[in-house]
């Protein structure tokens, strides 16, 4: 029987092994990293030291907390090849060479210890031959893990079991990857490249051969198969010169080599040569020399250059420009993407070639490599970042409408699509559950794992509350509701205001308590910039001011409510976003939770309660010197940077969580969790009472505008920084107060409205605003 997972060994430290390893310590969990002793090797231990100092510098941040790094222990395989017999789980991520691989089990078989789970990160060899010649006891631990590349923020975990391999053991490693690496784990069959890269492969070679047959500009192309067909804007060049050009050989050369030879996949695999001769001159990509885009630097200037496909040479890029977008945004939501595959043009010609053969490839193969049609779709959608899977996007375009196409093309309908088209869909609600086609015939019910719960699910099965354009409320059961937010970005407007508001009124009817959340990318990126800017370009500034005091009465009652109010958070959580966190009785975050005060960056301060929160939480703070000064001086650090948290742990530090508040590994159970922690503290919850604040006055504005000054004239701040900074500044050192006396909640209030008010007011505020809107940057002025 598998124990808890206590201890975690990686084995090889390359980029993903690596990867892995610290995204174990994320969790919590001591992680043993091995790599093999260089010849001649000073430090034996070098390539595993080298990879974490390596981590501690990458951005995007492997490790969600730099004191994480320190459950990493490095060594290698020749000296530490003993302390593998104190790990559950051993994680081998080593070349994918296969007798490297076949080599190094046997070397472990020596010294971990039985019953000990040992996994391979393969992404193309089957398990059936990484195991061929093992011994059986070594085949009942076996099983492949296949994490996505970075592993901290890929949310897909492929697993294969053996034949020979324990129920329990998968059992373990589920449990763990689902809890606390925060992955969904999607079984597969024991097939070449899996379920992701299986289809994944197939639809970039399909992109890259379709659009050098058809002569498509790189631009165009990614145009047509990124935001049209529900993929990253990347597209399917950009997406290469991200991961990699060099790669992309090696991955397709082992998934031929598995192949069968009647597999689709030798159909699309076209004239290499381009490729072959990028590689060789360096372009290999972002990590290049360039790659099928690439940024001239040359003569002073950034010019942007795209690959012409037919000379190789570069010319200047330019905006895609096609009937077929014109088609897909005349289209909208529902007919957009059917409106681009139906056009004529060079775009939506080439976007039916690759996504047809995609989507019927898929169809064919699913039966094969996969359980079911909703873990194709999960494993696309987490695994290649689609915002559909491919049986989602079929639904999406018509399953009928397609077949209908294949045929007029003289091509064969795929036994699958063909079902679904004369049964409604691969997808379906009956009775408020959601179903699916099975492969075996009729249809399944959509399972949820034990402990998650999804906003998407109450919805199907109840109608809401109450709500308006941007919020509704939703009944979660038990006497709690949850209050979401469904604006662009869950901005926050008059309407989330007004009906939290009354929400917070609501709940003592007839309920115990109230979860703020919602299932977009996003928890909230702030308040609706462009209202704001729209009334001060008329000089509505009698509406402004509203706006900021509904806020702060909104969020006082959400603070003070008689009962407890639990904020999940996930995604973006900035300005009034992190404002609502900041106000909640506590906070249930997914450890992907991106926290900040961010208002000097459009040039005003928080407004809503931002500066008294977080004033209160490091003035309590046992890490806080005594005095006034302290907590004062590092609420201006933070809030004066408008520094960010990248992570949930990272919140925690800067006092945007309390210890109070949780983390959620995984995003699919953040839900229930903050359900749970609501009810947790339902029994004898008393509101908190209103804070009463020591702040210095005057003298302490005066020692923090000396700091900013300093900054001014190292160049580190623009003017109207120090604008901005001054009106922080008075709020966070109290005004006009006596540093001898108190100060409360509603002094603190009074003063962010009025430095708000004077800021929003300011030309340089309002140009910082417009500059976001309209660039999406800040600008410095």
């Amino acid at each position: 029987m598998t124990a808890a997972i206590s201890k975690v060994a990686v084995i090889g430290a390359g980029v993903m092994g690596a990867g892995i390893a610290a995204h174990v310590a994320n969790a919590g969990v001591p992680v043993l990293l091995l790599d093999i002793v260089p010849k001649d090797a000073a430090n034996r231990n070098v390539l595993a030291e080298k990879a974490v100092a390596q981590l501690l510098k990458a951005d995007p941040a492997p490790f969600m907390s730099k004191r994480a790094a320190k459950l990493v222990t490095p060594g290698n395989l020749e000296d530490d090849l003993g302390k593998l017999a104190d790990c559950d789980w051993i994680i081998e991520a080593v070349i994918e060479k296969l007798e490297i691989k076949r080599n190094l089990y046997k070397n472990l078989q020596a010294a971990r210890r039985p019953g000990s789970v040992v996994s391979s990160n393969t992404s193309t060899i089957p398990l059936a031959q990484l195991i061929e010649g093992q011994p059986k006891a070594f085949a009942a631990d076996f099983l492949i893990t296949h994490f996505f590349n970075p592993p901290r923020y890929m949310r897909l975990l492929e697993t294969v079991a053996g034949p020979d391999t324990r129920a329990d053991a998968v059992a373990a490693i589920r449990d763990f990857a689902d809890r606390m690496l925060g992955k969904t784990v999607i079984p597969c069959k024991d097939t070449p490249g899996f379920i992701g890269n299986r289809i994944g492969i197939f639809w970039i070679q399909a992109a890259i051969t379709a659009a050098i047959e058809s002569g498509i500009a790189v631009e165009d192309a990614d145009a047509v198969l990124g935001r049209p067909m529900g993929i990253p804007k990347t597209g399917v060049f950009g997406l290469l010169d991200l991961v990699g050009i060099d790669l992309s050989p090696h991955v397709v050369a082992s998934m031929v080599a598995t192949l069968p030879k009647d597999d689709a996949l030798n159909g699309v695999l076209g004239d290499p040569s381009l490729i072959q001769r990028m590689i060789a001159e360096g372009l290999t990509g972002r990590k290049g020399k360039g790659g099928f885009y690439r940024l001239d630097r040359s003569g002073g200037a950034k010019t942007k250059l795209a690959i012409d496909l037919k000379t190789g040479q570069y010319r200047p890029q330019r905006k895609a420009d096609l009937e077929s977008l014109d088609a897909f945004k005349a289209g909208g939501k529902t007919g957009g993407t059917q409106a681009l595959l139906t056009r004529g043009d060079i775009g939506g010609r080439y976007a039916w070639k690759v996504m047809s053969a995609t989507l019927s490839y898929a169809a064919e193969l699913a039966p094969e490599i996969a359980a079911s049609i909703e873990d194709v779709d999960a494993a696309m959608r987490l695994g290649y970042n689609w915002k559909t899977g491919p049986f989602e996007l079929l639904d999406k375009l018509g399953p009928a409408w397609f077949a209908d196409r294949l045929k007029a093309d003289g091509r064969k309908v795929p036994a699958l699509i063909a079902r679904a088209a004369a049964e409604g869909g691969f997808y379906k609600v009956e009775g408020g559950q959601l179903q699916t086609l099975a492969f075996a015939g009729g249809r399944r019910a959509v399972k949820r794992p034990e402990g998650v719960l999804l906003l998407e699910d109450i919805k199907r099965k109840s109608k809401r509350i109450t709500g308006n354009g941007s919020a509704s409320v939703w009944d979660l059961g038990d006497g709690v509701l949850c209050f979401e937010v469904h604006t662009k970005l869950n901005t926050i407007d008059r309407d989330v205001l007004m009906l939290l508001g009354q929400t917070i009124a609501r709940v003592p009817l007839m309920h115990k308590a109230l979860v703020i959340y919602n299932e977009g990318s996003n928890f909230s990126a702030g308040a609706n910039l462009g209202i704001a800017l729209f009334a001060a370009n008329v000089s509505l500034w009698n509406e402004i001011e509203n706006m900021v005091d509904l806020g702060q009465n909104t969020y006082k009652a959400l603070r003070h409510a008689r009962f407890p109010t639990v904020a999940a958070s996930s995604g973006l959580a900035l300005g009034g976003g992190c404002e609502m966190l900041l106000h909640s009785s506590a906070v249930q975050a997914h450890a992907e939770s991106y926290i900040g005060l961010v208002e000097v960056g459009v040039g005003v301060i928080p407004g809503w309660g931002g500066c008294k929160e977080m004033l209160r939480r490091w003035g309590t703070s046992p890490k806080m010197p005594k005095g006034p000064m302290p907590p004062v001086a590092k609420t201006f650090e933070t809030v004066g940077t408008a520094t960010v948290a990248k992570s949930a742990a990272e919140a925690k530090e800067l006092m945007f969580l309390g210890p109070q508040d949780g983390i959620t590994m995984n995003r699919d159970r953040l839900l229930a969790d903050a359900k749970a922690k609501a009810l947790s503290l339902v029994k004898g919850y008393r509101p908190p009472e209103a804070a009463v604040y020591v702040l210095p006055g005057p003298t302490g504005k005066a020692a923090l505008a000396m700091a900013v000054d300093g900054l001014r004239k190292s160049g580190k701040a623009m003017p109207h920084d120090e604008t901005v900074a001054a009106s922080l500044a008075t709020v966070l050192s109290g005004g006009d107060t006596d540093p001898t006396g108190t100060v409360s909640e509603e002094d603190i209030l009074a003063l962010e409205r009025a430095e708000f008010m004077k800021l929003v007011r300011h030309p340089k505020t309002l140009a910082r605003i417009e500059s976001i809107l309209v660039t999406g940057k800040p600008l410095r002025n």
